[in-house]
């Protein structure tokens, strides 16, 4: 299995203008300097980290609490993700995962059990290992 995205820039790092596309084509849209860097218009690839992340360990945590047995109402998380400079230069130095999951007949503890297994093991948590995550996770009644 494969998937593509792609992404086209055109001139300098400052006054460039770039656009990205998801393979789908269930996004395509502009990112420049002012939209990574600042408070431009457009995406950036650190949201779209964040968006791929929140979304897989979304559905991963949904899975493992269906396969232990408690099928979630919902699952909604939030990814943030902290670019940084570093001795190495602008760095992405953390990931914040803020999950909260509607799940009946289940117990906090066992809850809790199963978010923190999906901060390591979902996949894109693992191909970002090396970037320290943290993780909230709330069950809601």
């Amino acid at each position: 299995m494969q998937r593509t995205a792609s992404a086209n820039w055109s001139g300098d790092l400052k006054a460039g203008t770039g656009s990205i596309a998801l393979g789908s084509g269930a996004y395509s849209g502009p990112y420049s300097f002012l939209s990574r860097f600042e408070s431009g218009t457009g995406t950036n690839p650190e949201e779209l980290l964040g968006a791929a992340h929140a979304g897989c360990y979304t559905m991963a945590l949904a899975n493992a609490l269906a396969g232990a047995g408690h099928v979630a109402t919902s699952v909604a998380t939030t990814a943030t993700v902290h670019l940084n400079k570093t001795d190495a230069g602008l760095t992405v130095t953390q990931i914040d995962l803020v999950t909260t999951a509607t799940v009946p007949g289940i117990t906090n503890e066992e809850f809790q059990k199963h978010a923190e297994a999906m901060k390591v093991g979902c996949i894109i948590s693992r191909a970002l290992a090396a970037v320290p995550m943290t993780l909230s996770a709330t069950l809601t009644a």
